[in-house]
């Protein structure tokens, strides 16, 4: 850890704490925890599935990274066959490959390459998370993050909504510094200047207060590139820098390397100066809730009564059960990203939603 205070000045050090990553990467109030899964995935088979032997593998509980990947708790193609939420949010950006998202409202959806689905369970959703494997000759990367986004006690029982941002309207910003290095950032929520109006959250998200100041950006830096990360908007906000890719950086002068967990004086703008290699981070801030978080598993509360009456209550409902054929559905051999929602209406992202039902 490392000291909140520079050694040659009274004036506090932007840095507040550096901490190792691990796996899910801990992360502070209004977020649970941010999962990173950077997969190698090897050629497809004709299943949508990993065209290798599977001998080796705890399958149904796979996350040895073996080769440099894993099944979780896929058994034929990776990825995350049925399981329930309740009480928080999903924030699911997709940087390479595939997800094939079914849930128990009966909604679908593929998406990838830069897309961001956000998922408020709210009173609860029963949803599975494929990750199909579609090219037979050449290898099937993915690379996403998960972050759980907690929900406020007035929010946890809203009705379950999902949101898809495609990534040709999520807000980037490309700047350069002196010497001609640039910095990218993706803006999937809250606002930076010259990047654009942001997109909006789901209605009932924590992210859609004024004054939450929550903010999730990707931010690349060039070799050498320098940008000052600008203060944040509101008074209470925590930061937190994921560097999780590249060599080092200097912030405020400080110089650490990946990968870490950062934790920055989000009142603060910060220069941060990349080391000889291309650097990527994770920025997450928000208002925190303040509330206290009973969590089991999938279900995040307030209190240990509240988590025994969210199982009794699925145990009773399965939040609206499973109406797909499969218990792991794959939504087919055409790569093309779709959403179609509980009420029949269907978006693609290369154009106008298209209401295909009722």
């Amino acid at each position: 850890m490392s000291s909140a205070m520079s050694s040659s000045s009274p004036t506090p050090s932007p840095i507040v704490q550096v901490k190792p990553l691990g796996f899910p990467w801990e992360t502070m109030d209004p977020f649970l925890f941010c999962a990173y899964h950077d997969d190698a995935y090897p050629k497809a088979n004709v299943d949508m599935g990993p065209a290798v032997s599977l001998a080796g593998r705890a399958i149904g509980q796979d996350f040895s990274r073996k080769d440099g990947w894993s099944m979780y708790h896929g058994e034929k193609v990776p990825g995350f066959p049925p399981h329930p939420h309740r009480g928080f949010e999903t924030v699911t950006i997709v940087r390479k490959g595939l997800i094939d998202h079914s849930d128990s409202l009966g909604a679908m959806a593929r998406f990838g390459r830069g897309d961001v689905q956000w998922l408020t369970a709210g009173k609860g959703i029963v949803h599975a998370e494929m990750f199909p494997l579609l090219d037979e000759k050449n290898d099937n990367p993915l690379e996403l993050f998960q972050i759980w986004l907690n929900l406020p006690a007035r929010s946890k029982m809203s009705d379950p909504h999902f949101t898809m941002f495609w990534s040709q309207d999520i807000p980037r910003l490309t700047t350069k510094d002196a010497e001609g290095r640039a910095t990218e950032v993706a803006v999937i929520a809250g606002r930076l200047q010259d990047a654009g109006k942001p997109l909006a959250p789901p209605p009932d998200s924590w992210a859609a207060q004024a004054d939450a100041d929550v903010a999730i950006w990707t931010i690349r830096m060039a070799p050498g590139a320098r940008w000052t990360l600008p203060a944040a908007a509101g008074q209470g906000t925590r930061r937190n820098l994921y560097f999780f890719k590249g060599q080092s950086v200097s912030i405020g002068g400080q110089d650490v390397r990946s990968p870490a967990a950062i934790e920055v004086r989000a009142e603060m703008a910060v220069e941060l100066v990349n080391g000889s290699e291309a650097a990527e981070f994770l920025l997450l801030q928000g208002k925190p809730i303040g509330e206290p978080v009973a969590q089991y598993g999938p279900f995040v509360m307030n209190t240990q009564a509240e988590i025994a009456q969210t199982m009794a209550d699925y145990q009773r409902t399965q939040f609206g059960g499973w109406s797909f054929d499969s218990d792991a559905p794959v939504h087919g051999r055409d790569p093309a990203r779709f959403a179609k929602h509980p009420d029949g209406r269907e978006e693609r992202p290369s154009g106008t939603p298209e209401i295909t039902g009722t």
